[in-house]
């Protein structure tokens, strides 16, 4: 049998190498480039990314925003995709002119930890998946805010629903997709972080 803490670190390793696994399998998608290429391909002045990996489905029917007790959050698996890939956009050279996130805590922590500087919380990324917040007015401030070219590159941290809504890709937890609110052009991107 064994301890608890053994059945933790197994637990933690296995966790792990999930978030390793969902990096390789979308890695391995024809249709998904590396952020950079897809960004200069379509002229790129937004970056959609889903929050990193917060196990569960939705949130608790108690859900309060600004209560992180209330809510679905980042596990330590998505504690560190979040940190690995902010350290691949830094390596990597994309500096973004605003990050901005949902709400959600488990968007705000993933903003904080991939430490690309001062993020800014923003209704119009929040999800109405369970209509804590109501879809036609979140859309419809996201939507003012894309209108406004004046952003420069943005980093958008949102939901899974919201990226949808937009740009009419699915992606997975930490998934990212570039975006052209010009033009509406959008391209799911990679982020190659394993053994970096």
């Amino acid at each position: 049998m064994l301890s608890a803490t053994s059945k933790a670190s197994v637990i933690a390793l296995l966790k792990l190498f999930c978030v390793f696994f969902t990096v390789a399998l979308l890695g391995a998608q024809e249709n998904v480039e590396p952020v950079k290429s897809a960004i200069k391909k379509i002229d790129a002045n937004i970056v959609f990314m889903r929050h990193a990996i917060a196990p569960g489905f939705g949130d608790p029917i108690d859900f309060k925003i600004g209560d992180c007790s209330t809510q679905r959050n980042l596990d330590q698996a998505g504690q560190l995709q979040a940190q690995r890939i902010g350290e691949y956009m830094l390596t990597n050279g994309l500096d973004f002119d605003e990050v901005l996130s949902s709400e959600w805590c488990r968007c705000g922590e993933t903003a904080r930890l991939l430490d690309l500087g001062e993020w800014q919380a923003f209704s119009g990324l929040n999800s109405f998946f369970q209509s804590h917040a109501d879809k036609q007015e979140t859309l419809t401030k996201l939507e003012s805010y894309l209108a406004d070219n004046n952003h420069g590159l943005s980093l958008l941290v949102t939901h899974q629903v919201v990226i949808r809504a937009i740009t009419g890709h699915s992606v997975e937890s930490g998934g990212l997709v570039a975006y052209n609110s010009t033009t509406g052009q959008a391209v799911p991107v990679r982020v190659d972080y394993i053994g970096k």
